[in-house]
């Protein structure tokens, strides 16, 4: 969140993307560095995927974050 903030600040559109078991953390963060940063959610888990896996998931978010940073 921190990353997705201050690429912001320097003018340069940023989303952070995470796994939805992180949604509340991702908000309580952003209202405590006081922007609404961008962050689109995966399904949760994400660390024993597969790259095919990862890819799907990929898809699954990619219109979301192309709306984000346009």
């Amino acid at each position: 969140m921190h990353d997705t903030v201050w690429f912001e600040i320097q003018g340069t559109p940023a989303v952070s993307i995470a796994s939805a078991e992180f949604v509340e953390a991702a908000e309580a963060q952003a209202n405590a560095l006081g922007m609404d940063a961008k962050r689109c959610f995966v399904r949760h888990p994400i660390q024993d995927r597969t790259d095919d896996e990862m890819r799907e998931l990929a898809d699954e978010v990619i219109d979301e974050v192309i709306d984000a940073l346009t």
